[in-house]
């Protein structure tokens, strides 16, 4: 059996002083709106308690779908790749970024340089090129494969969508495709949800028709997102049955917000082509915010 951890949203605080010069962006607006709002709900020591929780758990692998930081500074990119260096082996943890990821022009490049050991494939070359697709990028381990795609691009101020194009498409339908003729169960990673609906307008994924398109034809059995801050199940239509698209609540959020305390989702993968075996459990911040209890034995249940 294969145990799956899924985690998303970290936004590793606190803000720090930024310069005028990187203020004088969309980064404004953030900067605001992080002081207002997100710092009052977000605690670094959620993510430590769910961190420490997953490791109890002994999960084989760590999925983390965005927003690893908040406005993208130098400062808070290095920090992220501190964080994830302290996690372990990069061949331990995939990710894939987030709108905050690639909050303003140029982070993205920025953003991937610096966490490139856990966005690149097996068979990605070792150092970053910059006139290189990352993504889709594959990792097999043991029987899944673990497929990551990347939504994030710098918008506009007031906007945070994503954006899943043509090429990405095309390239993922033939690594799901060869993925399941190897008989491997396939896990897709995403920031936004490719749900139409899922989100309010300015925060929607364009290309949801074409990644839907994408999973029915390539074939998938798990696609994981993150991007609301909630913990949710929705359903695409697969090959053979429906495919599971499940998100979860910031890995940050403190209790006593509107949006649900920080958790992940731990998946048990077993079984072989035809009969794979997939559960899922969901762990949550209590509402002391001093402890992580189960809450949902089985996700899947409808």
């Amino acid at each position: 059996m294969f145990k799956l951890a899924h985690i998303s949203d970290v936004h590793l605080g606190p803000l720090p002083r930024l310069s005028i010069q990187e203020l004088f962006s969309k980064r404004i607006t953030g900067f605001v709106n992080w002081h207002r709002n997100r710092r009052k709900h977000l605690f670094g020591s959620t993510l430590d308690l769910l961190l420490d929780d997953i490791r109890a758990h002994e999960a084989d692998h760590l999925a983390v779908t965005g927003d690893l930081v908040n406005l993208a500074s130098g400062i808070e990119i290095r920090a992220a790749a501190a964080w994830l260096r302290a996690l372990g082996d990069p061949a331990d943890t995939s990710v894939v970024p987030g709108n905050h990821d690639a909050y303003v022009p140029g982070a993205y490049e920025k953003s991937m340089r610096a966490w490139y050991e856990y966005v690149r494939g097996d068979l990605s070359p070792p150092q970053w090129q910059e006139d290189r697709h990352i993504f889709p990028y594959l990792r097999i381990r043991d029987k899944v494969a673990i497929v990551g795609c990347s939504t994030a691009v710098a918008t506009p101020p007031f906007a945070a969508s994503g954006f899943f194009g043509a090429r990405q498409a095309r390239d993922t339908v033939n690594m799901l495709r060869a993925a399941g003729e190897a008989g491997l169960f396939r896990v897709v990673m995403i920031h936004h949800p490719p749900i139409r609906g899922a989100t309010t307008f300015y925060k929607r994924m364009i290309g949801i028709r074409r990644f839907a398109a994408v999973i029915s034809t390539g074939g998938a059995e798990l696609v994981l997102h993150g991007h609301t801050h909630l913990n949710t199940l929705h359903w695409l239509r697969g090959q053979v049955q429906p495919v599971p698209v499940v998100g979860i609540a910031s890995a940050s959020q403190g209790p006593g917000s509107i949006k649900p305390p920080a958790a992940y989702n731990l998946f048990s993968i077993d079984g072989s082509p035809g009969a794979w075996e997939l559960s899922g459990e969901r762990f949550s911040v209590n509402r002391s915010g001093d402890a992580v209890m189960a809450e949902s034995a089985d996700i899947f249940a409808r």
